[in-house]
């Protein structure tokens, strides 16, 4: 595997630069076919220009056709390219050109210097052109899972036509600024070819003398992936990004003032999508055109997607606690016991903590915690084991941390009870929380001490919808009954009638 410094080198070399594979393979003394598979795993749009030459008049009426087709091929990764040799086939089958072949080859070598309009050491326009967009965060009062807030946003905007998108986030760490770009980029439907940056935290480690940066790795590879240009304001020089720190401003006045009640963020980003949408109806306060027509504008000059989306983790490898806790931002979160003082290895996303043994097993998935010194527990990697020892139960480091319900549950178990009670929570706990287990304890105790069956069957009822089943009562009182005479002279009425019968 080569360096991050060693793939994007690459990169610019052959898809920038447009320098052959074996050019490039004999300055890094790496084959050329290595060179090809790196220069191709993402899409890069500029080629190097090539040498000017004269273009014959039989070009004139198929000039327009090649630019189209040129500026298409500019959005794709250069092995999905019409090459010289291909435009001048098409020319031939479907416009009737009677042109050389060669002639062809000079004027695409000479047109895609005109239409990228770069050298080798141009820098990209501070003009507002369509597709060159900025970003930033916000920040905006919410009332979030009953609770007063300050949450924040992302801003992604575009200058030339005046328009953005935006998602609401938890925080502006790494995993939040990419999740953010990354959902903003697969809903418009592609990348924008430049994107202006300050020197947040999340995208630049160091600046360095002469406007050099060096990049944090996940953003690094991110803009690796979607193959977007980089361009950075100056340090302290905000104003050089003055267009998405307005956005900043007219979307938390427009639509994040006052504060917004919300459960579910999810929902919520769904709702940012169409106030965005709605707002390109406006008129653009210079142009004079519909906001949405000049966006359009924007989305004709981007690039395509990548085939795949750019997964948004980073890796850590922590070591837990005597308790089995890996700590984490301030935060808590449950590993298993047999991990305890054993290092793991920690899947950070901005949704997610994924904690994995060192031989890339999954132990346990929480949801990410943006609290202080909060506690994500998962219970079931402890009951498992715990269940094959039920009288340490009580000695364990976890045992207080059970529900009321379930201490006192357990403090009245036998040892077989316990053990069977045990492995059923296990089982609860492996697709359930530990509330509804709790819910049917309590359920399942209402008549007195429940056996593990009778818990597992009040579980079934809640989770299946079909509620508490209603115990059936005998009746009160029992049936009216004849009066029954001890004694053997119940057996004389019995031959009676028989001895009537034989003296007749």
């Amino acid at each position: 595997m080569l360096t991050v410094t060693e793939i994007n080198y690459i990169r610019e070399q052959v898809n920038l630069k447009d320098e052959t594979y074996a050019i490039v393979g004999r300055k890094l003394g790496i084959d050329a076919r290595t060179i090809k598979k790196y220069a191709d795993m993402e899409d890069f749009n500029l080629y190097k220009p090539h040498k000017q030459t004269r273009t014959a008049r039989v070009m004139d009426s198929v000039k327009p056709v090649i630019d189209k087709w040129l500026i298409e091929d500019f959005k794709k990764k250069k092995k999905y390219r019409r090459t010289a040799k291909r435009i001048h086939q098409l020319l031939l089958e479907q416009y009737e050109f009677t042109g050389s072949d060669r002639t062809i080859r000079d004027y695409v070598s000479k047109r895609k210097k005109e239409l990228l309009n770069t050298g080798q050491s141009s820098a990209i326009p501070l003009t507002a052109k369509p597709g060159m967009a900025q970003i930033d965060f916000g920040e905006a009062p919410f009332y979030y899972k009953n609770t007063y807030t300050t949450l924040s946003y992302l801003v992604l905007s575009f200058p030339y036509s005046n328009t953005f998108w935006f998602q609401v986030l938890e925080a502006q760490n790494k995993e939040a600024f990419l999740e953010g770009m990354k959902r903003i980029f697969h809903h418009m439907g592609g990348v924008p070819k430049a994107i202006r940056f300050d020197n947040l935290s999340p995208a630049v480690k160091k600046i360095r003398p002469h406007g050099k940066r060096d990049l944090t790795e996940e953003f690094e590879r991110f803009t690796a992936h979607y193959g977007f240009q980089l361009e950075f304001c100056n340090p302290a020089r905000g104003n050089e990004k003055g267009h998405v720190e307005a956005m900043v401003k007219y979307v938390r006045n427009n639509f994040l003032l006052p504060e917004v009640h919300t459960h579910d963020l999810r929902s919520l980003n769904q709702d940012c999508w169409v106030l965005a949408e709605n707002d390109r109806k406006r008129i653009h306060y210079q142009k004079q055109m519909p906001i949405s027509e000049l966006y359009s504008a924007d989305k004709e000059a981007f690039l395509l997607l990548p085939e795949k989306e750019f997964d948004c983790v980073r890796y850590e490898e922590v070591k837990a606690d005597k308790y089995g806790y890996v700590h984490f931002d301030t935060n808590l979160y449950s590993s298993s016991p047999r991990f305890a003082l054993e290092k793991v290895l920690l899947k950070i996303s901005y949704e997610h903590m994924t904690l994995f043994s060192l031989d890339y097993k999954e132990i346990v998935q929480h949801n990410r915690l943006y609290g202080y010194k909060e506690k994500s527990m998962d219970w079931q990697p402890y009951l498992s084991l715990v269940s094959k020892r039920p009288t340490a139960l009580k000695y364990t480091s976890f045992y207080d941390q059970l529900p009321d319900a379930w201490q006192s549950y357990f403090s009245q178990c036998t040892v077989k009870e316990k053990k069977e009670s045990l492995q059923l929570l296990s089982t609860i706990l492996k697709d359930n929380h530990m509330e509804i287990a709790s819910q049917a304890l309590l359920q399942a105790s209402e008549n007195g001490h429940p056996s593990a069956e009778s818990i597992k069957q009040i579980f079934y009822q809640l989770v299946n919808g079909r509620g508490v089943r209603v115990i059936a009562q005998l009746p009160q009182h029992t049936p009216s009954m004849p009066t029954i005479t001890r004694g053997l002279g119940q057996y004389d009425k019995l031959f009676k009638p028989m001895e009537d019968e034989n003296h007749a």
